[in-house]
């Protein structure tokens, strides 16, 4: 029968794609079937990963905000017990202040 219903598929060789046929009939409906499932199971495949990522991304902004509240917290205490830093530098006691922070 000419010009009947018949399957290709597309596949890329050295950088360009490449129509495959691959038949008509039964053997045809098999092989798109077959590429549909190993379709859906690359896009399942690359959600999960997508998912995946975004929940690291996340769980990165979070750290940084705890580090970032607990240097201000740092920052904070050391600033209570009179010491001071030097051009971001290492804190140290004020000069002339007692133990006891008098």
């Amino acid at each position: 029968m000419r010009g009947g219903r018949y399957y290709t598929r597309s596949r890329r060789v050295g950088g360009r794609v490449v129509r495959e046929y691959v038949g008509s009939g039964p053997v045809a409906q098999l092989a798109a079937r077959l590429d549909a499932r190993e379709r859906a199971e690359r896009e399942a495949e690359r959600r999960a990963h997508r998912a995946e990522r975004d929940r690291l991304e996340a769980a990165d902004v979070a750290v940084a905000e705890l580090c970032d509240l607990s240097e201000a917290l740092a920052s904070g205490a050391l600033l209570l017990a009179a010491s001071t830093g030097h051009d971001r530098g290492e804190w140290r006691k004020r000069r002339g202040q007692s133990q006891s922070g008098e």
